[in-house]
């Protein structure tokens, strides 16, 4: 029987030179697809590299760097990301694997055609240096230490949780979508381990940096980096700009700022540093953007609590507003407490509230959703309750309604790591927070740790919420972490992963790697090289009895100005 197209792919894939010669014959250096295309990257690289070797005269032989990246953007950035650490004299390795798709299958074939892609893309990169294409390595060893494994099932689970934005998956029957991908995931990030810890082994990096650090092989490495011990920085980008998100030895989407509030949260804020969370905050409600914020948080300007309230048809009951995530977020995923999942949680929730008709219950769908595939929280919640009871609101994610109205009356907020949540706080709201989100345990939210506690609360808040709502001194204080979070928590760094194309134009290498350039963004790039940040060095100072923080002094601001 003749051999159809796709098993001689992957007879080929395995004989030598072929899919290389066939990518330089047939394809003529072009690569697999248009999603794997460097073409900018290759018009851009010859000046990188020129800038970046013009630089590093003027700076001392540095660590050792291994980055690495797949998927064509995340190469794209660490491309010139390497240029760059390169220029500032450090000896980098650019490491990276050529997959196109983290959720299709790739004949072995076809993959090596767009290796070679990428390594005549790269290969400029060598006089400066080492582009290095993993897909070679040896796979060793055949059997991964326990913990590997396991973090390796742990990934993959979570890869598929994000992928098909579902927290409820089949991965034990491969007929199902989600069955299929966790295979998938799991012999990927299975062969990624193994040519991590050959890798690492081999060229024993001073640090290790990766975007993420909690999906796909950037995960795993981050995994294999700890269990290695190894030191490891994982980055990534929120809505501002010009800020970049770093964390030393962990996931950076966890958004750990216990350091920064340890330090950070008896000093008051000063004048200028009110405006401008105020001023954060109020184009937040108003659904415009701020500054070199590039994000708007809700689709509709505030109209006022009292309008929405009639809108809605909401007597003089308490009312309990629960903001929900969008299913499948990598803001939510592993962050549960005492639930399951953010699933479980929604749920059991609405169960609760049914037999309790004295109170009313708004279920605020994420905004968000308007933009993603997966399930909406409004099907998690039908699945339990088909017909809602009356004293339930539901607000869809293309409902024209502003949150912030919504919090406007809130009596009580119920989240699971939605920002929200914070913001409420900073309205005088209590907060439950069920989740492990940045902002728990910072001293302005209730944190329930078991399904007993959650529900004593709820108990006790709705029997007298106005009893409940949070003191002054509460009120101010998750004011001063949020202006830590959005002002300090991420730091200034010349590119942003979705637009540096357009940044380069003003923040060219050159500039960024010039002294005046090293001045305003010199410490960012320090911190991704593994230098401890500034609050980190604060605490630990303190805890030597060095330092002792000027922040004895309370807050003065008044409530109204709070609101």
């Amino acid at each position: 029987m003749p051999m159809n197209k796709k098993a001689i792919k992957e007879l080929l894939g395995e004989v030598p030179l072929t899919a290389e010669l066939y990518w330089q014959i047939r394809q003529q250096g072009r690569p697999l697809s248009k999603s794997g295309s460097l073409r900018r990257t290759q018009k851009h690289l010859p000046g990188w590299i020129s800038q970046a070797l013009a630089s590093r005269a003027a700076y001392p032989p540095g660590q050792r760097v291994m980055l690495f990246s797949t998927l064509r953007y995340w190469i794209e950035y660490n491309t010139l990301l390497a240029v760059s650490l390169a220029g500032l004299g450090h000896k980098v390795y650019h490491t990276y694997l050529p997959y196109t798709n983290w959720q299709k299958h790739i004949n072995r074939f076809d993959l090596r055609r767009q290796n070679a892609y990428l390594q005549s893309i790269l290969k400029p990169c060598e006089s400066i240096l080492d582009p290095l294409s993993l897909l070679e390595q040896k796979s060793e060893p055949a059997l991964l230490p326990q913990n590997i494994q396991e973090a390796v099932q742990e990934v993959s689970l979570r890869d598929v949780q994000y992928s098909l934005q579902l927290e409820d998956v089949d991965l034990d029957n491969p007929a199902t979508p989600s069955g299929q991908l966790y295979q998938l995931r799991l012999e990927r990030n299975t062969q990624a381990a193994r040519q991590f810890i050959n890798w690492i082994q081999s060229y024993q990096p001073d640090i290790i940096i990766t975007p993420n650090g909690m999906i796909l092989e950037m995960g795993i490495l981050y995994q294999v980096a700890r269990a290695l011990k190894v030191p490891v920085v994982t980055y990534e980008f929120g809505e501002q700009r010009d800020r970049i998100w770093l964390a030393g030895n962990a996931e950076v989407m966890r958004q750990d700022t216990s350091e920064l509030w340890t330090a950070r949260q008896n000093e008051p804020l000063d004048e200028n540093q009110w405006q401008q969370v105020q001023q954060l905050f109020a184009s937040r409600q108003r659904a415009s953007l701020w500054e070199n914020f590039s994000r708007r948080w809700q689709g509709q300007p505030s109209v006022g609590g009292e309008r929405v309230r009639q809108e809605l048809k909401l007597d003089d009951r308490p009312i309990v507003l629960l903001a929900a995530n969008v299913i499948g977020d990598s803001l939510t995923l592993g962050r549960q407490v005492f639930s399951a999942s953010m699933t479980e949680w929604l749920q059991r929730t609405a169960r609760y509230f049914v037999s309790r008709p004295e109170v009313q219950l708004i279920i605020r769908i994420h905004p968000g959703e308007r933009y993603t595939k997966g399930p909406s929280v409004a099907d998690v919640v039908r699945q339990v309750l088909p017909d809602l009871p009356d004293h339930f609101r539901l607000v869809e994610a293309n409902d024209p309604i502003n949150t912030y109205d919504l919090v406007e009356f809130a009596d009580l907020g119920l989240v699971y790591t939605t920002t929200v949540g914070m913001e409420m706080a900073m309205s005088g709201v209590p907060v439950i927070v069920a989740g492990q989100t940045h902002y728990r345990g910072k001293g302005f939210t209730v944190d329930p740790s078991s399904w007993q506690e959650y529900e004593t609360f709820l108990s006790q808040i709705l029997a007298d919420p106005g009893a409940f709502r949070p003191e002054r001194t509460r009120v101010e204080q998750a004011w001063n972490y949020a202006y830590r979070f959005f002002f300090e928590y991420p730091t200034r760094f010349p590119w942003h992963l979705l637009h540096f194309w357009n940044e380069l134009e003003s923040l060219s290498v050159e500039n960024t790697l010039s002294a005046a350039g090293q001045a305003e963004f010199g410490p960012s790039f320090e911190f991704l090289l593994g230098k401890p940040r500034p609050w980190a060095i604060d605490n630990q100072t303190n805890a030597n009895g060095l330092l002792t923080p000027a922040s004895a002094v309370k807050s003065e601001k008044r409530v109204a100005e709070i609101k």
